[in-house]
């Protein structure tokens, strides 16, 4: 998320675990068990809420992957199955953003000493938010700092492409106006969204058990290969829309594959059996350029 400060980026990330499901009782045991070996696990008692981890952005590379004289797990392992959010994201250490790069990809975490290799778990939605630039005010002429656009270059240049390549979703958070803080429009609630995602999760749940039940994968997230093709691949006006979209942008393999998975989610959500060119559509809408880029 990108956005002004004040555009309400933390607070829409703070309910992200509101709108996720229970976890299943195999995945709260296995959350548990890492907040065991972490010193975290308060009164021996499992519980089937999400983790929610939010780590400050002077954390250590030990800290987010994990490390220490007895190789605990970091922050990164500590959000297994649920919800990571790095605040301010440009001011995260480089190092430590880049060491995010290969478990978001295998959903593992192997933490090497001299005496000891530990491999954690590590599968996690990751969110993040920033200022388009150091003064945060990049699209208001009026409070915009004398060096605009080169300071949004400068500040988002501290996030690698790849990295970036990583966010299935990428979107700009409009400051919010005056006039919708003293008459907001009409809104869902939160258990009408959670009901929602817990419906589509179930859906994929199914359609996974059915397509692949030698694989314990529970979502959209998780499929890759044949598999992400045979359960993702959009009708004739969908594959034409996504190819050409992906030549004028530039996808790359990997953001292409990531369109047609929050292409199946978002059928999920609309209750479609097949992934749409009107799914596609907005799937792409999500994967724009940062300002400055």
């Amino acid at each position: 998320m990108v956005g002004p400060p004040g555009a309400g980026k933390s607070m829409l990330a703070a309910c992200l675990p509101g709108l996720l499901p229970p976890l299943r009782p195999a995945e709260a045991l296995e959350v548990s068990k890492i907040a065991s070996v972490a010193g975290e696990l308060r009164g021996g008692r499992i519980s089937r809420r999400r983790p929610y981890r939010s780590p400050h952005h002077s954390t250590s590379v030990p800290a987010m992957v994990g490390g220490g004289p007895r190789s605990k797990p970091g922050e990164i392992s500590l959000a297994h199955f649920g919800a990571l959010f790095l605040d301010e994201l440009p001011e995260f250490p480089r190092a430590v953003l880049e060491s995010l790069r290969q478990p978001l990809e295998t959903g593992t975490i192997t933490v090497a000493r001299a005496n000891a290799h530990v491999s954690y778990p590590a599968r996690i939605q990751l969110a993040a938010a920033m200022n388009p630039c150091r003064c945060g005010h990049l699209d208001d002429p009026a409070l915009a700092c004398s060096r605009a656009p080169r300071c949004a270059q400068d500040y988002q240049s501290r996030i690698s492409g790849p990295l970036l390549d990583r966010f299935d979703i990428q979107i700009e958070v409009p400051a919010v106006a005056i006039a919708d803080l003293s008459d907001p429009a009409p809104r869902e609630a939160s258990e009408t969204v959670a009901a929602r995602v817990a419906a589509a999760r179930e859906r994929q749940a199914q359609r996974l058990a059915e397509a692949a039940p030698d694989k314990a994968i529970l979502t959209n997230a998780e499929i890759d290969g044949e598999l992400l093709e045979a359960l993702a691949t959009p009708d004739a006006d969908g594959r034409r829309l996504l190819s050409d979209a992906a030549t004028q942008i530039g996808l790359s393999a990997r953001g292409y594959h990531r369109v047609l998975r929050v292409a199946r989610t978002i059928a999920d959500l609309d209750g479609a059996d097949t992934v749409s060119r009107l799914h596609i559509a907005e799937a792409l809408s999500y994967r724009r350029r940062m300002p400055g880029r």
